[in-house]
């Protein structure tokens, strides 16, 4: 049986079907991204994408949370 996904990663299905684009896509926008602050992430998501502050948040926190384990 496998364990339900927790943390940011729970919301990327329903950030999948309400704004059209898989997760991989969001992740390289946010990566190409000028601003590199968590803050100035969520903010540039909602202003530029429409996405709502949990979905952008999400995104952000779950993308730089990769990248610092690199």
């Amino acid at each position: 049986m496998t364990a339900p996904v927790k943390g940011p990663a729970s919301y990327f299905p329903a950030i999948e079907k309400k704004y059209g684009r898989p997760i991989a896509e969001w992740k390289e926008l946010i990566r190409a991204a000028s601003p590199t602050r968590h803050g100035e992430l969520v903010t540039w998501l909602k202003s530029e994408h429409g996405l709502g502050h949990g979905h952008a948040n999400a995104l952000v926190a779950h993308t730089l949370a990769e990248d610092a384990g690199r």
